[in-house]
């Protein structure tokens, strides 16, 4: 059963615009457990509203005014432990929303914090990394389902949404880069993305992997100076798909660190949607906005 709750106009004030919230179905596993309620708050450590214990999974949905059939799950990152909710969900729905395309921000299940999820993460990277690792991995599957539930539900109700259930799409950032591919390297023909875009994706999180047989097309964005790494495992990605024929394309930029989502930095790396829109064009998986 999908329930949907309704936002009131006055959360607009707090930057939900979302028109509806949609709670995904999931099966609870033993092994993980939330103590802590799911919050959102502006995190001084990462300069950015950021969302912490999620343990119900759900889309919260952003519908174009004009929707040109084309719609993307966006899966936000923040290491398993948060979401970085605007920058890297809804201000990238609000601007796909000006172009005809709906949206739906994916909140799916992260790793059981205390009150901030952010700083234990910043703690660990800094005196014991393997731990990061030890309580991402039974929480990673959870997330990955969260995001197979997210495509299952937008093909579903693509018709009374307006949508096409063939353009389908699935955008994620660093640890939702590791969903996207995970969500990519597990589907069933029901909840295969038309197409991904993994965006500075935590590759080494996924493992060893296989390029699907039918693979959808793919936009692999980073940068080559990504404090965390991910810049060679991304190129390797984009070869993997290269060398299997399947349709992909690349931007690696030269700066731009890593989190840059929709923050402007003054560099080509803040270009990085429109060129994600220019490819979705060429690829016929979106249309112009008509005005």
């Amino acid at each position: 059963m999908k329930n949907i709750l309704l936002i009131p106009c006055l959360l607009v004030s707090m930057n939900i615009l979302a028109q509806s919230i949609i709670e995904l179905p999931f099966t609870p596993i033993s092994e993980v457990k939330w103590s802590t309620d799911e919050k959102e708050y502006f995190s001084e450590i990462w300069d950015t509203q950021v969302i912490t214990n999620v343990s119900v999974p759900r889309l919260e949905v952003y519908e174009a005014d004009q929707p040109n059939g084309t719609s993307v799950i966006i899966a936000p990152g923040g290491g398993l432990y948060g979401l970085s909710i605007n920058s890297e969900g809804r201000d990238v729905a609000k601007w796909l929303n000006n172009r005809g395309i709906t949206a739906f921000v994916l909140k799916y299940r992260l790793v059981p914090t205390g009150i901030d999820g952010v700083k234990e993460i910043t703690e660990e990277g800094n005196t014991n990394p393997a731990k990061i690792g030890e309580r991402v991995s039974p929480v990673l599957p959870l997330s990955i389902a969260d995001g197979l539930a997210a495509i299952t539900y937008v093909r579903t109700n693509a018709k009374e949404m307006k949508l096409d259930p063939n353009k389908i799409g699935f955008m994620g950032f660093s640890a939702g880069g590791a969903v996207t591919m995970g969500v990519t390297f597990n589907y069933t023909p029901a909840n295969r993305p038309n197409f991904i875009v993994p965006v500075y994706p935590w590759m080494t999180v996924i493992g060893e992997y296989k390029v699907p047989e039918d693979a959808p097309a793919m936009l692999v964005i980073c940068a080559s100076d990504d404090p965390l790494g991910l810049a060679k495992p991304s190129a390797d990605l984009y070869s993997a798909w290269l060398s299997n024929g399947k349709n992909v394309g690349m931007h690696m930029y030269s700066k731009g660190g890593h989190g840059f989502g929709m923050k402007k930095q003054n560099l080509a790396s803040d270009n990085w949607i429109s060129q994600f829109y220019s490819w979705a064009l060429t690829e016929s998986l979106t249309k112009p906005t008509v005005n």
